[in-house]
């Protein structure tokens, strides 16, 4: 009986999990890649506003105003562009020496004034913002943190059927060694070239020349040796290495290119 009602618990369970992984099934535009996503739009919109809200409290924003027209002018086309639904677009220059920019989900974009000199002009411009935009539109922020929770869920499992053992501590480092640099790295990487992608198509739509993407990865590469900076062991990097995002970005030139008029 017992058994019988383990196997029940186990097919509703099954079909649990079935029906839950079909419902966050979506397709990102522009590459086709079903990702699996149990975060709402809504919720994802929602936890953007609020820590971009926190943000701008904690971090001052640039007073430049010919730096600050240049962000609007090159945000607006691009997230004209962009397949975001109800997207609440926000671009904001923060004043600090790091060499960064950023996008919450719901179309909250932040861009460091550190990273002006290797963008250099309109164009380098277009190349960042243009990935950073990208990462909304696929929802990768919703994307990480569903298979946050589910590596999560899978740790405490893990340690429950361990628990009392005496190979539980070696075990859970292991599993959070394996986690991270088996999963949640790669898959970082994977968002960051799709990310590369998208935002090399959505520049050129938005009448950018695609070629200054290159040319702003090659001064970025640049500005990296200057720094000192170690590109390390690739399976260890959250970003690929800068020679491969170029690489990759050069392969996809002609359908950015087949997308591209000259702004007016």
């Amino acid at each position: 009986m017992k058994w019988t009602l383990f196997r029940f618990g186990s097919r509703v369970a099954a079909i649990g999990l079935a029906v839950t992984v079909l419902a966050g099934c979506a397709t990102v535009p522009e590459t086709g890649r079903t990702q699996f996503n149990i975060m709402s739009p809504g919720e994802e919109m929602q936890l953007g506003l609020t820590s971009f809200e926190q943000l701008k409290k904690e971090t001052p924003v640039s007073k430049n105003a010919a730096a600050n027209a240049m962000l609007q002018r090159v945000g607006k086309r691009i997230a004209a562009v962009a397949p975001l639904p109800n997207a609440q677009w926000e671009f904001i220059l923060f004043e600090s020496k790091e060499v960064n920019a950023f996008c919450l989900p719901g179309g909250k974009v932040g861009v460091y004034t550190g990273i002006l000199p290797v963008t250099k002009d309109e164009g380098g411009l277009a190349a960042v913002i243009g990935h950073e935009v990208a990462h909304a539109v696929a929802r990768h922020g919703g994307e990480r943190m569903t298979h946050a929770m589910a590596s999560g869920l899978a740790g405490q499992a893990l340690q429950s059927g361990l628990q009392g053992s005496k190979y539980e501590a070696a075990t859970m480092l292991a599993y959070g060694a394996v986690s991270k640099v088996g999963f949640e790295l790669p898959y970082s990487r994977a968002h960051e070239s799709e990310a590369d992608y998208m935002g090399l198509i959505y520049m050129a739509r938005a009448g950018y020349d695609p070629q200054q993407a290159v040319a702003f990865w090659q001064r970025f590469a640049a500005f990296n040796r200057q720094q000192g900076g170690s590109q390390g062991l690739s399976f260890l990097r959250t970003h690929p290495v800068d020679e491969k995002r170029i690489a990759d970005l050069q392969a996809a030139m002609p359908k950015a290119k087949a997308q591209y008029k000259p702004a007016p």
